[in-house]
């Protein structure tokens, strides 16, 4: 039963860390991606009942795959030499002990296909990113459609090599580079969402404000470690808190601007 305790061992410092990788999911990419792929407001209600069955389904197999190696490992301590102290490789390892290799090689195929599905839409996503916004809006306005297309095959190729850098630290763990990255994404972008679908006081010089504060938040918490506190929920706080008063201190956006986010929430509401 002492396995059953989620709070075992954990401070109140901890547990708010832990509740904080929800905030992860306003500004992730390749989560977004997703939502702008929806025809109409009334398609999310659907995606979402799909999408909450889905990781019920999942998180409860993960902690199965835990429980289940909890038991195993501590009945066969001989066998658990390749999860000691990385608790990351308990799948794998199940898989190849308890499994025919055939049978085995589809269950690890699952890893690679989850670990591709976000990868190619992290890469296409930061790709056009960096060609339609940085390199069409400010560096090259009058660029060619095949220029275009070539500077964006480009930057995925940049963006695939700092990721092979930075995963070729033996240092690194799979979960310590998500949590980074789940950071930065989820303060840099998620409260720019959050507050955009809210608030149409928000303006461009708030977003920005917001954006770069939460992501140096990020940076800087990181390295610092300050309280032990995971650095999403600084980094979204003091985004919050930047594109509020940014956007408080410039002039209001126009009134076109202000009557469109009027007449989308009024049609939200009352379908």
């Amino acid at each position: 039963m002492k396995n059953l305790n989620m709070l075992k061992g954990l401070d109140f410092v901890a547990v708010i860390s832990l509740l904080g990788w929800g905030l992860g999911y306003f500004g992730q990419p390749h989560i977004l991606a997703r939502f702008m792929a929806a025809d109409s407001h009334r398609s999310i209600r659907t995606a979402r009942r799909i999408g909450m069955a889905w990781m019920v389904l999942c998180l409860a197999g993960a902690v199965g795959v835990g429980f289940f190696g909890i038991a195993y490992f501590q009945n066969h301590p001989d066998q658990a030499v390749n999860v000691s102290g990385n608790g990351e490789r308990v799948f794998i390892e199940l898989a190849r002990i308890l499994f025919n290799p055939w049978i085995a090689g589809v269950l690890l195929s699952a890893i690679l296909a989850a670990v591709m599905s976000t990868l190619s839409c992290q890469l296409l996503v930061c790709s056009s990113a960096l060609t339609e916004d940085l390199y069409k809006g400010f560096l090259r306005k009058n660029a060619s459609q095949k220029e275009l297309v070539w500077f964006g095959r480009a930057m995925v190729l940049l963006v695939a090599l700092i990721a092979i850098a930075l995963a070729s630290n033996p240092d690194n763990r799979v979960l310590g580079l998500v949590s980074y990255a789940w950071a930065g994404f989820g303060a840099a972008f998620g409260p720019v969402v959050l507050f955009g679908v809210c608030w149409k006081r928000m303006t461009r010089n708030g977003a920005l404000a917001g954006m770069v504060i939460g992501a140096a938040t990020v940076l800087i918490w990181k390295q610092y470690g300050w309280l032990g506190l995971y650095e999403i929920i600084p980094g979204f706080a003091f985004s919050s808190i930047a594109i509020v008063l940014f956007s408080l201190l410039g002039r209001e956006p126009s009134a076109a601007a202000q009557q469109r986010f009027d007449a989308a929430e009024a049609e939200y509401l009352t379908k």
